[in-house]
């Protein structure tokens, strides 16, 4: 089940909504609890032992965090016990099979390779509780009294599978706590709407074309339509994770919370640096105030804060997928930052932005084609023909893109449209009026027709 789905929209969330707006506030995390597992439970039902792995590590984590609080002098002997178990699960789901796979390649073993099941949602749920064992351990925040209150932390829905990841710290208040209104139900309704019209009505529809070169063959699609095609996944992927992002914090602030930013249109920065700090913030903040500060940051040497950069590169990376090609992908992106950061390229694109925009224009799909295509034999495939080389396998149509941009031009325009700052300007100065109620039922229903049509696809990030 997910968001942008018939069966969330008109069944999941109402029953739920009703439940939460009719317990008294010292049970609506009760709720939280127990309606987010419901959620998690349709998502695993084919694999129901993951359902038991997500309890237990709720269980094992608020009583690590007990531990921490209650026996100081043992503190760090207990959280490494509870981080090592965190992350014992994401590396044996996650990683097995890439490391059995490689260790048969490199010496010629035969050890067996399972299709081994991803549970949805671990690498987000295994980071947040990660955080809270830490920040239990450094004193930002004290450890949860109450199971419930923590089970409702790690489980909510709305961030449960796809993030924002939200950390322990930043809502510990909030779960105690926390103001319902009306105008927050309102302005919720609103932020998921927009986010449901961004994936449903924008991200889906351009992606098509993603779909469509793929069927067709690499090697048989012009330079052109090559490059149209890697904007068209770029395009995808922003609006379809900025979308989903969107849509929990819409759920979020319905249920009284404040879940943190996620974008900050990424795609009009002027260097890769300026993008990595508007893009899938919570992921880089998690990333920064538990491995990159811990290992000194940049307040140190010049090769320890390359050092510090690469390690957190090569997790980037390795977070975002078991293959080789998300591991080059975020090494290279470590090369680009450290060529910005070091041979003045960024204060060059800050100073001349004009110029900034033009290369990451160019940047920004060479990058995401990285991680789009795992196959490094189709990866070259398309390099050759974003080129013009000719390839020996496929014939080449000259003219391919011309109809192509006929079919998907208009996501095109409209995704350059919504990667400024533009429509929520305009959204700024209309939320309140009857004109942004008119727009936005226009656009829930839209989204809902696209849905029934068989329009909702899953969000890319639910394989991360």
């Amino acid at each position: 089940m997910v968001f942008s789905s018939l069966e969330f929209i008109f069944l999941f969330l109402p029953v739920f909504l009703l439940c939460y707006g009719l317990v008294p506030v010292k049970y609506k995390n009760a709720v939280v609890f127990l309606g987010s597992i419901f959620f998690y439970s349709m998502g695993v039902l084919k694999q129901p032992i993951y359902i038991i792995l997500f309890l237990l590590t709720i269980i094992f984590n608020f009583i690590i965090g007990e531990f921490i609080m209650a026996f100081r002098r043992a503190s760090k002997i207990w959280m490494i016990i509870g981080v090592a178990f965190n992350f014992w699960w994401l590396i044996f789901f996650k990683y097995t099979g890439f490391a059995f796979e490689n260790i048969n390649n490199i010496f010629n073993a035969n050890l067996p390779l399972k299709n081994i099941i991803l549970p949805i949602g671990i690498s987000f749920y295994t980071f947040q509780n990660v955080s809270y064992i830490l920040d239990v351990y450094n004193k930002k925040a004290d450890a949860e009294k109450s199971l419930i209150n923590y089970g409702a932390y790690i489980s909510m829905f709305p961030q449960l599978i796809a993030g924002p990841i939200v950390t322990y710290s930043t809502v510990a208040e909030q779960i105690q706590s926390r103001t319902h209104t009306i105008e927050k139900v309102e302005n919720g309704l609103k932020i998921f709407t927009i986010g449901l019209g961004l994936k449903v009505i924008l991200a889906n529809q351009i992606g098509g074309l993603w779909g469509d070169i793929s069927m067709i063959g690499y090697e048989s699609i012009s330079t052109p339509l090559a490059w149209l095609g890697i904007i068209a996944y770029s395009f995808q992927i922003y609006f379809d994770f900025w979308g989903y992002s969107l849509m929990a914090i819409g759920l979020g602030e319905i249920l009284g919370f404040q879940l943190p930013k996620n974008f900050d249109h990424p795609y009009t920065s002027v260097s890769m640096t300026e993008f990595w700090r508007r893009w899938h913030m919570t992921l880089g903040q998690w990333f920064k105030d538990y491995i990159y500060f811990p290992l000194g940051g940049s307040r140190t040497t010049i090769m320890k804060t390359v050092r510090n950069s690469f390690i957190v590169w090569a997790f980037t990376g390795l977070w975002h997928g078991a293959s080789w090609n998300f591991i080059i992908w975020g090494l290279v992106l470590f090369a680009i930052l450290m060529l910005e950061k070091f041979a003045g390229v960024k204060k060059f694109m800050e100073k001349y932005r004009f110029a900034g925009h033009i290369y990451m224009i160019l940047l920004i799909p060479l990058t995401w084609l990285l991680f789009a295509i795992t196959d490094f034999s189709q990866l070259g495939e398309y390099f050759k023909r974003l080129i013009n080389i000719s390839s020996e396998n496929g014939v080449v149509f000259e003219k391919d893109y011309i109809k192509y941009w006929g079919i998907y031009g208009k996501y095109f325009i409209a995704g350059i449209l919504f990667s400024t700052k533009l429509p929520e300007f305009i959204y700024k100065k209309i939320k309140d009026s009857f004109l942004c109620i008119i727009i936005l039922l226009a656009v829930f229903w839209f989204s809902v027709y696209c849905m029934y049509q068989g329009m909702d696809d899953p969000f890319l990030y639910f394989r991360f």
